[in-house]
């Protein structure tokens, strides 16, 4: 199991969907800083995210810190900064895509 981390917006490059490419149904797929412009109800990129096979997360802060909480996917969970350091530990390795 692998944990990906992606951080770019997906309005600004390709790094969710390679990421997406490349993931598998047993890894799990966090999106980070500008990463979390990807999970956005009724955004460009909302049912490809939602309909995705690695399960995908959101870390809240993030969310907070652009104003973007109420505006999140309703079947995108969230976790905060110990669920990150929880899956760190759970996941086999951890691949941050950049």
């Amino acid at each position: 199991m692998i944990l990906h981390t992606v951080n770019k917006s997906p309005y600004a490059d390709q790094t969710l969907l390679s990421c997406l490419r490349a993931a598998s149904e047993k890894d799990t797929l966090l999106l980070i800083e500008d990463g979390v412009y990807g999970a956005l109800k009724g955004g460009e990129y909302s049912a490809l995210v939602e309909s995705a096979a690695p399960r995908i997360l959101v870390l809240a802060p993030d969310l907070e810190a652009r104003g973007l909480l109420d505006k999140l996917s309703t079947t995108i969970a969230t976790v905060d900064y110990a669920g990150f350091v929880e899956l760190t530990v759970t996941h086999d390795k951890v691949v941050s895509w950049f």
